[in-house]
């Protein structure tokens, strides 16, 4: 069975550290002959950090599905051309602040006390200017006001909206986390941009609440994670 885990808010929840119980569950999983894939809204440059080395080698797609990395290096989907630059024209019209991210480096002119700023991993890649990064394959956007989203709804674009970090996360269309999940999987996740992996999987658990909760086969907390991984683990892959 292969199990794709998101990251922030599923399986870490400081956005820096992963818990050793949860590091040792998945490694159970492993160990038991199960395939482990992290999905995460994090480009690939943001996400080898937070997970320790030994879950490198597994298959990560980044930017909500845009980027893939597997043994044959990062594989990324980008905007058109045109849609880049009317992404661009939106965003210099209402002045919104900005992280866009190409298959490693980043432009970034957010605000540096939010919580996105801190999950950059700034020594591996160059913060540049929008129109010096050749390609974009995610935007992210702060503080967006209503005519500004009306705008964006109109672009062949994916749009997930995170109201409590009150961004607007724009990636290519029909790029979702759940892009090139081909086998039967179990889907770990907590928001609405896993809505697409809950969709796709045979069984999905959602860690806490939120909107994307009412799509889930089951709701845990955060203190149960490592405890229903384990229960997969010993189970072959199939809840009981």
């Amino acid at each position: 069975m292969h199990f794709v885990f998101d990251i922030d808010g599923t399986i870490s929840f400081d956005g820096k550290t992963i818990s050793e119980e949860i590091q040792q569950a998945i490694l159970q999983l492993m160990e038991a002959g199960h395939d482990v894939v992290f999905a995460s809204a994090r480009p690939i440059r943001d996400l080898l950090p937070i997970l320790p080395e030994v879950f490198h080698g597994c298959k990560l797609i980044g930017g909500n599905g845009a980027l893939m990395k597997g043994h044959d290096g990062i594989e990324a989907i980008y905007f058109e051309q045109t849609v880049r630059e009317k992404l661009c024209h939106i965003t210099a019209q209402f002045q919104l602040a900005y992280l866009a991210d190409s298959d490693w480096d980043y432009a970034y002119t957010g605000d540096e006390a939010h919580p996105i700023y801190h999950r950059i991993h700034h020594q591996a890649a160059k913060n540049m200017k929008l129109n010096e990064l050749s390609q974009v394959c995610k935007l992210v956007l702060f503080d967006v006001p209503k005519e500004a989203l009306d705008e964006l709804m109109k672009l062949p674009v994916t749009i997930s909206q995170y109201t409590s970090e009150n961004i607007v996360d724009i990636s290519p269309l029909g790029i979702h986390k759940a892009r090139g999940l081909q086998a039967d999987f179990i889907a770990f996740g907590n928001d609405m941009n896993d809505y697409t992996l809950f969709e796709a999987a045979k069984y999905s658990v959602c860690v806490g609440d939120g909107e994307v909760a009412r799509f889930a086969s089951l709701v845990i907390t955060e203190k149960e994670v490592a405890h229903k991984i384990r229960q997969f683990a010993q189970n072959g892959g199939i809840d009981k």
